[in-house]
């Protein structure tokens, strides 16, 4: 199919687990073309292979299930397609859920799905053959590990969705495909762009990483609140993708949240590292990209460059780490270092010491402020995690301990939780694999099979942008005052595996020249004492007027190793911009404070 109007792809999903009347609000609220639904984060793939090996049927996002049932005779009746990866594991077995609700329904949906990018299996031929799997942060190959994958998927690109659309799918289920695929695929079948057609695809994979979070595009988790003047639940996003490949990110009339260039910015560095950002199918310069507000409520994402894709794809390879177990000891006015050693030294002796644990992890988190006006306000937790291959060390034995302690520990003992049993923990293992060594296949509805080719890799690596020569601001021989960074920049933050990444961004040219001089690695890890002996990695995305840095390791092995209490890193960026940072004083007299 060509078209030269805009194709209306609106996002009724972000993750699993998104609100359920999103699909029923974006097909009744107003026109669309496609619908598309996120539902795979890097956690969920482990998710659901632990709900597989309890359902072996299973193995998919259930609840797009009822989302559909809602609108599927609309959906139907209006021609609107639906895209979605909700398939995880198992996207054949959800496409015949989707079938079977089609006959209970009296409808006759065409369900195609995708398949190719589970090689769990495959792994040990494919080491065999010289596939290393090396970690894409420490260097290390997955053999030197020792490890069995429960899971491992190839990331697929969107030439497969393209396909089935082009083949007459009403819906297509994907499994693990790029986020962003799920609207590049449909755009490429709406105007029938071809797989060399870079700047094109570059921007639909703009326009499909700004709406693949939902309403984070749209007000959601946006440090600069002050921009929301309707503060009903945000409205889902649409990107209205052009035949050259830019967009304008809007949602439907009269739903609650903002679009603006703040939203669209921020959303546009989520989970990113460099501004070149790889996808199967094409390599998009996130730093080309160029945004402007058309409109109340629509901006254009326009000027994306994008080259040949790099010829590897990534592997999301999950193992069991082990077990763990989590308890929290709270801690009361005064002498709160003091206690907390003593509740450490006494858990540990009750417990044959550290040594006999295959890791621990101690942290006092300080909550507690001196002659405080309430009994909380005086109080910090202990915060203790043990793990280890056996079960039996860090299940009830060692939650009893702490329990044991509650009469002969510190002044003021107690818990935040009851004994708790251990849990299993994943471990996650970023890494590329050759493409040609994935085999990417649509399956039609009837039973027709189908290879999608993968695009011919760049002959050279896609080449470095030249950082901007930013001009040195005069604000910089000022003088300053100690406040916090967010009175002149927001930030979104997130998770990429083991690593937490902060994109910072300003409003006004002047602000960002004195950021992109200013917040120099040196100086953001100073703001980040607990990343001092971590790798950070800083990139410059001067059109964006935007600084995003790397954090490497932060988070361990990923959400689901990690021990931090915010293991997604999902409120990195607002501690960041709550540190006092040497600001131009005239910036810090309240008048231009934004959020």
């Amino acid at each position: 199919m060509s078209s030269k109007r805009a194709v209306r792809i609106g996002n009724v999903s972000g993750f699993y687990g998104d609100r359920l009347a999103a699909m029923k609000e974006m097909v009744e609220q107003g026109p669309v073309d496609v619908i598309s639904g996120d539902y795979l984060a890097e956690l969920t793939m482990l998710i659901l292979w632990k709900a597989r090996r309890k359902d072996p049927d299973g193995g998919y996002a259930r609840t797009v299930l009822p989302q559909l049932e809602g609108v599927l005779g609309t959906v139907l009746d209006r021609g609107i397609k639906v895209v979605t990866n909700a398939g995880g594991l198992n996207p054949g077995g959800l496409a015949q859920q989707i079938e079977a609700l089609g006959d209970r329904l009296g409808l006759k949906p065409r369900v195609a799905h995708i398949v190719g990018d589970d090689i769990t299996d495959r792994m040990p031929e494919l080491m065999a053959a010289g596939q290393p799997f090396t970690h894409m942060d420490t260097g290390r190959s997955l053999a030197e590990v020792g490890v069995t994958p429960v899971v491992a998927n190839a990331y697929l690109g969107a030439w497969g969705i393209r396909d089935a659309l082009a083949a007459g799918a009403d819906i297509v289920v994907c499994p693990r495909v790029t986020d962003a695929s799920l609207v590049v695929g449909a755009a490429a079948w709406w105007h029938g762009w071809a797989a060399d057609d870079f700047d094109a695809l570059a921007g639909a994979v703009a326009a499909g990483h700004v709406i693949e979070c939902g309403p984070q595009a749209t007000g959601g988790n946006y440090s600069w609140a002050h921009e929301i003047v309707d503060h009903r639940t945000p409205g889902f996003p649409i990107a209205e993708v052009e035949t050259d490949g830019s967009s304008v990110i809007t949602k439907h009339d009269d739903t609650g949240g903002v679009v603006s260039v703040g939203t669209v910015t921020a959303q546009l560095l989520y989970e990113i590292a460099g501004p070149a950002y790889a996808n199967p199918d094409v390599v998009a310069h996130f730093d080309s990209v160029e945004l402007t507000q058309e409109a109340p409520d629509r901006v254009r994402i326009a000027g994306a460059r994008g080259t040949a894709p790099t010829g590897s794809l990534k592997v999301a390879v999950d193992f069991v780490g082990g077990f763990r177990n989590t308890m929290t000891l709270v801690l009361t006015g005064l002498d709160i270092e003091a206690k907390a050693a003593a509740a450490e030294a006494r858990l540990f002796d009750l417990l044959g010491g550290k040594d006999s644990f295959d890791e621990v992890d101690v942290q006092l988190l300080r909550f507690d402020r001196p002659d405080a006006p309430a009994n909380a306000q005086a109080t910090a937790h202990l915060r203790v995690t043990v793990k280890d291959a056996d079960r039996r060390k860090v299940d009830r034995r060692f939650a009893s301990a702490v329990i044991e302690m509650a009469l002969s520990g510190y002044a003021g003992i107690h818990t935040t939780t009851p004994p708790t049993d251990a849990s299993e923990f994943g471990v996650f293992w970023p890494a590329l694999v050759d493409a040609d060594v994935v085999t990417h296949e649509v399956v039609l509805s009837d039973g027709t099979r189908a290879t999608v080719p993968h695009t011919p890799a760049a002959v050279e690596p896609a080449p470095s942008v030249t950082p901007a020569d930013v001009p040195v601001p005069a604000v910089l021989g000022e003088d300053t005052v100690r406040a916090p960074l967010g009175m002149v920049c927001a930030a979104r933050s997130g998770d990429k595996g083991g690593n937490a990444n902060v994109g910072i961004w300003t409003a006004a040219e002047e602000e960002y020249q004195w950021l992109f001089h200013h917040l120099t690695v040196e100086r953001f890890r100073e703001l980040l004492p607990e990343a001092d002996a971590l790798a950070i990695h800083r990139y410059e995305l001067p059109n964006l007027r935007a600084l995003n840095f790397v954090v490497v390791g932060l988070l361990g092995n990923g959400v689901a190793d990690s021990t931090r209490p915010d293991p997604q890193a999902k409120g990195l960026g607002e501690y960041i911009r709550s540190r006092h940072v040497d600001l131009p004083a005239r910036w810090a007299g309240g008048a231009d404070v934004r959020g």
